[in-house]
C-alpha cells in the first residue's frame, strides 16, 4: 500500500498518512519534528564554513546545500523563545545542542542524548546547534517532541532533567531468524525494560498514563513483535528511513506514520535496507488545547494571561550577554541547572 493516501484499515492499523513538516501527533502529544541536516565543517565561530548568500536568515527553513540554518544568523538553531504550559523531549541522534535558559540553566547534549524540559509556568530557553569538527562536516539529527501537560499542572514550575545516553535503556531483539532490532525506551517500558524517569510533573511521570517513546532500529528484513498497550491509548508509530516496512498486513512503501490498535501485538518486518521507526504513544488528556505560538493552555483566556506574563517578567528574564549563546568548541557534553548543580557527561570529551 502506498502511504500517499489516508486510508482506515482494521484491526491493527487504524490509519495510514504521509509524514509532513512536522509530524502529525495525537493527544497527550502536541508536535513532533525530526531534523535532519547535513551541515559542513564548521568556522571559528562554529557556524557553517559556507556561503549564506540567498538565505533568509533569521527565518531559513528551505533546505539549501543540505541544511538550514533556523532562526540563527551565526550558528544554526533556535536563539532565545519562550514556552509555557507543556514540555519538550528532545531525542539527539547526530550532532549536538547548545542549551541555555532563563533561569540561569545550560547544557551542552549530543548523539544519543537527550533532554526532557517541563516548560510549565514558563520559561525562555536557547537551543543552538555548534559546528564543532573544523576539518569534517558536522550532521544533525534529531526529533523535538512536544508532550502536554494536564491543565492540573500547566503551572508546574520549570525543570529539565538530562538523560545521558549511557542512562537512556536499549534492548537488543533477535527475531526467530537471527535478525536484530535495537529498541532505545526513551519514556515507558519494553517488557522488563524501564525508561529513565522522567521530570516530576511530567503526564509520562504516572504509569498508568501508558506514555512510550521509543526509537526501533530493524536490520534488513528483521522482524520485530510491537506488545500490545492499555486500552484507551493513542499509539503511533512512524516509519521515517528506510524503502519499505511491513505492519502487521500492510505494506508501506513511502515513509509514514500508521496509527495503531492499542490492543493489537503489531508484527513489524522491514525491506531489504532494514527500517527507524519512531514509536509515540499515551493515554489522552482529553481536555481542550488553545495554542499560541509556544504557548499551549486550556482556554483563550489563558493564552492571553501567557503573553501578559512574558511581557511583564520574560518568564526570569534572560540571563545571558546574547541570545544565542553556545559555549566553547571543547566543551564536552554537561548540564548546570538552575540550583547549581553540574553534571559532567563527558570530561574528556574535545570534539
Amino acid at each position: 500500500m502506498s502511504a500517499r493516501t489516508i486510508e482506515t484499515h482494521a484491526p491493527a492499523v487504524l490509519a495510514v498518512a504521509p509524514l509532513g513538516f512536522p509530524w502529525e501527533t495525537a493527544d497527550p502529544f502536541l508536535f513532533c519534528v525530526h531534523h535532519l541536516d547535513r551541515y559542513p565543517q564548521g568556522n571559528e565561530r562554529m557556524g557553517p564554513e559556507a556561503s549564506l548568500a540567498g538565505r533568509n536568515l533569521g527565518q531559513d527553513f528551505t533546505v539549501k546545500d543540505g541544511f538550514r540554518m533556523y532562526h540563527g544568523e551565526v550558528v544554526p538553531g533556535f536563539p532565545q523563545h519562550p514556552h509555557r504550559g507543556f514540555e519538550t523531549v528532545t531525542i539527539m541522534r547526530q550532532g549536538f545542542v547548545d542549551h541555555a535558559d532563563s533561569l540561569g540553566a545550560t547544557a551542552r547534549f549530543g548523539s544519543g542524548d537527550v533532554q526532557w524540559l517541563t516548560a510549565g509556568q514558563g520559561i525562555v530557553h536557547s537551543e543552538m546547534f555548534p559546528l564543532r569538527e573544523r576539518g569534517e562536516p558536522n550532521p544533525l539529527e534529531l526529533f523535538q517532541i512536544w508532550l502536554n501537560l494536564p491543565a492540573a499542572d500547566k503551572f508546574a514550575p520549570p525543570h529539565f532533567t538530562m538523560l545521558w545516553r549511557d542512562a537512556v535503556p536499549k534492548r537488543m531483539v533477535r527475531d526467530a531468524n537471527g535478525r536484530e532490532t535495537r529498541v532505545t525506551i526513551v519514556a515507558g517500558r519494553y517488557v522488563d525494560t524501564i525508561a529513565a524517569s522522567p521530570p516530576p510533573d511530567s503526564w509520562a511521570a504516572q504509569p498508568e498514563h501508558d506514555v512510550a517513546i521509543w526509537t526501533l532500529a530493524l536490520a534488513p528484513h528483521a522482524r520485530f513483535d510491537l506488545p500490545s498497550a492499555r486500552a484507551g491509548t493513542n499509539r503511533s508509530i512512524y516509519f521515517f528511513r528506510g524503502r519499505g516496512l511491513r505492519v502487521a498486513d500492510r505494506e508501506l512503501d513511502a515513509h509514514a506514520r500508521a496509527m495503531l490498535d492499542p490492543l493489537a501485538a503489531v508484527d513489524l518486518q522491514a525491506g531489504d535496507d532494514g527500517a527507524d521507526i519512531l514509536l509515540l504513544q499515551g493515554k489522552p488528556i482529553d481536555e481542550p488545547v488553545v495554542q499560541y505560538g509556544p504557548f499551549v493552555m486550556n482556554t483563550q483566556a489563558q493564552i492571553g494571561e501567557a503573553l501578559r506574563d512574558y511581557r511583564r517578567t520574560r518568564f526570569g528574564g534572560w540571563p545571558w550577554d546574547r541570545d544565542d549563546p553556545v559555549h566553547p568548541r571543547e566543551r564536552g557534553r554537561f548540564a548546570r541547572h538552575a540550583d547549581g548543580r553540574v553534571e559532567e557527561a563527558d570530561r574528556d570529551s574535545a570534539g
